[in-house]
């Protein structure tokens, strides 16, 4: 009889024999990732493996593919990679220039040339201009996709970076700039500049040529708060500086200030979302907010003068309120209106709204796509810049997305947007049919899913299913270039479930998957699972689920609690041990969302989902491949080499694979993020049985 360490468990939690595996460098550590990436590869990296690589790479290197843009003064400006370029070349062109067929872009940074001549493996995470004269920027690099940036002045005259500038070394934060000579810094750079979870605890005024260590602090918050932020709010007549104190993921409080400091508390609840525009404020609180004699409902957007708020007036214009399935996803300012986006029963709305002292007028944005996945943006990066130019994407999982230009300035009717890009097809979609459906989760709750793949099936079609359900955030159907070519191509089914714990029906949906109810997001995955079954579509060892971050700790819960339903799982950059997550780089940044483990009450909830604890032999465990980056900043690695290292020691079917470069989001580059993605999808394919072009 095999003698299994059964460690950690749910009645001996802290009794973790893999906490080695926590140090991310340690050698014995490094050993045991490099070992077990080696077998994964082995096993799944094939000849099919490379074949999906290379198409992949093919795709997201292709000549033809948007440049994503923001506008700064006249030029557009745009980082794009591709096959001669893998890390990148931060470039600039101007609109005109922008809708011809080929484009004439200036180059300004050529990021592959940079990391080799300074010997750094350096990945580009973007720029802030000098929004003045506009003659030099500060950008921020990462050292193999860790969230800690290093900041350098560069000039965009001479193209070349600036020895006497605001160079400053690796750490989480970011500046403002002020004029030309002075910066808001929020930076953890310092002793004692930084909370608990790494970000910044202070803003500080820091001046060209002054040591930044003895730069004049203007607010700072305690560590325990999650940090605190700082940026000068340029549409108001006089300077108005704004300083931001994120107390916990969910909360913030603002105030209004100048440069010796904050002045003016704003006295809105704690947990609304809130943006101005010179002399205007708009507010969505996330629960119920009595003030100035009336209730305004959670997740109702309410508009008022903020200077008359600051004098103590609280009579606020209603602009949107929320229903069951109608629910508001975002608002911002362009040219001093007001555009929010909201959705329908997951059908995309949008309106705008002008604000007047009398009355806020309302205007539908009928001329924009209404079906599909819509995002809307501004053109320019500076809001006091912005001119009433929005871009809009618009896609649906079998679309490829287009990017068009929306002029708000326009009379009414509005014209059509013009559109500037599209994106190529990048997988035949020929006879693919997108249908909705709903699954009844434990409760009695309908839970929505869209479905993709061929019109007509047999009965057990290899099923993709995905899903996130964490942190309010909506997780829209989109075209996925890797899914379709991968997948769906070859005559798959992908499936996309809109569980609680997303934003996908305002703050109710989320609040019944935070904390407590984060087990119920996990019961309404495995019930589309379930509805696949008995719709007909599909068998439970044909499904293959995949998730990543939240998504990830959802799918280590349906390995230890739904088994049965899947035939194979995909977990990465997961949370899975739920007792320390708080204690490992970013965790403790997110208690609002899952709760402390060290208070014995939320423990109580909290073991209900920590596979690493509920994983015990003898059960029917489907394969599972659980990945992750050694440069994750935010989601620490320990969480899957610890899972992986105890599901093998209990004799399970368990792969572990670690990428040396990237952080949370994506891969260092196209060929890298390729990868990633073909071992994973090959591993899911080979786990269900399905075999891909003669290839298992």
């Amino acid at each position: 009889m095999t003698a299994f360490d059964f460690r950690p468990t749910l009645n001996a939690p802290d009794d973790d024999p893999y906490l080695w595996l926590e140090d991310i460098k340690g050698e014995r550590a490094l050993d045991w990732t490099a070992s077990q990436s080696a077998r994964t590869l082995g096993q799944f990296g094939g000849t099919q493996f490379d074949r999906d690589r290379e198409a992949l790479t093919a795709i997201f290197d292709r000549p033809e593919k948007i440049p994503l843009i923001t506008r700064r003064g006249p030029y557009l400006y745009n980082f794009w990679q591709d096959a001669g370029n893998p890390r990148g070349l931060w470039r600039r062109t101007t609109l005109a220039s922008y809708m011809k067929v080929e484009p004439q872009w200036e180059l300004l940074l050529d990021l592959d040339a940079l990391a080799a001549s300074d010997g750094e493996d350096w990945i580009w995470r973007g720029a802030s201009v000098e929004p003045e004269r506009r003659e030099r920027a500060v950008l921020r690099l990462s050292r193999g996709g860790s969230e800690a940036v290093v900041h350098r002045a560069f000039d965009l005259e001479s193209l070349s970076f600036v020895a006497d500038g605001f160079n400053l070394a690796e750490a989480k934060g970011g500046i403002e700039w002020l004029d030309p000579d002075t910066l808001l810094l929020s930076s953890a750079f310092g002793d004692g500049m930084a909370t608990r979870c790494g970000y910044a605890r202070t803003v500080r005024l820091w001046k060209r040529g002054a040591d930044l260590l003895t730069a004049p602090v203007l607010f700072e918050t305690g560590s325990e708060s999650l940090g605190v932020s700082g940026h000068l709010d340029r549409t108001a007549e006089s300077e108005r500086l704004w300083f931001i104190e994120q107390s916990t993921f969910f909360e913030k409080i603002g105030r209004i200030g100048d440069r010796s400091g904050p002045k003016t508390r704003i006295d809105l609840p704690r947990d609304a979302s809130w943006s101005g525009f010179s002399d205007w404020l708009a507010a969505k609180p996330r629960k119920p907010w009595t003030v100035g004699g009336m209730t305004h409902p959670a997740d109702a957007l309410i508009g008022i003068s903020l200077s008359s708020f600051i004098a103590g007036e609280r009579s606020f214009a209603i602009l949107f309120e929320t229903g069951d399935r109608r629910s508001l996803q975002s608002f911002f300012w362009n040219i001093g209106k007001l555009i929010i986006s909201y959705l329908v029963n997951l059908d995309p709305r949008l309106e705008m709204f002008t604000p007047d002292r009398q009355e806020w007028t309302r205007r539908a944005l009928d001329t924009v796509p209404t079906e599909g996945t819509v995002h809307l943006r501004s053109l320019d990066a500076e809001l006091h810049e912005t001119n009433g130019e929005v871009l809009i994407s618009a896609q649906d999982p079998i679309t490829p997305p287009k990017l068009l230009l929306l002029d708000l300035n326009a009379a009414a009717p509005f014209g059509a947007p013009v559109i500037l890009k599209r994106n190529p097809e990048n997988f035949d979609a020929s006879g693919l049919v997108i249908t909705r459906h709903e699954a009844v989760s434990t409760d009695g709750e309908m839970i929505p899913y869209t479905q993709v793949g061929p019109a007509n099936g047999n009965g057990d079609a290899p099923v993709h299913l995905t899903a996130y359900g964490g942190f309010g955030l909506s997780r829209l159907p989109h075209y996925s270039s890797s899914l379709g070519k991968l997948w769906l191509e070859r005559r798959g089914t992908c499936v996309v479930a809109n569980i609680r714990g997303g934003g996908e029906f305002g703050t109710r949906w989320h609040e019944a998957g935070r904390r407590e109810g984060k087990r119920l997001a996990h019961d309404d995955f495995a019930a589309v699972a379930a509805d696949l079954v008995q719709r007909g579509i599909t068998l439970p060892r044909r499904i293959a689920a995949e998730g990543a971050s939240n998504g990830g700790l959802l799918i280590a819960n349906m390995l230890t609690r739904y088994p049965e339903r899947f035939g194979a799982l995909f977990c990465t950059m997961p949370f899975v041990d739920m007792r320390r997550y708080t204690k490992l780089l970013a965790g403790a940044s997110w208690i609002d969302e899952y709760g402390d483990p060290d208070k014995p009450e939320e423990w109580i909830f909290l073991k209900e989902i920590s596979a690493y604890h509920a994983a015990t032999p003898g059960q029917p465990y489907p394969p599972i491949l659980l990945a992750t980056r050694k440069r994750d900043a935010r989601v620490h690695p320990g969480h899957a080499r610890k899972m992986g290292a105890k599901l093998q020691a209990l004799g399970y079917p368990a792969y572990f694979y670690e990428s040396d470069a990237g952080g949370h989001v994506s891969g260092k580059n196209n060929r890298e993020r390729a990868a990633f993605i073909a071992l994973g999808t090959n591993f899911l394919r080979s786990a269900i049985g399905w075999q891909v072009d003669g290839v298992r």
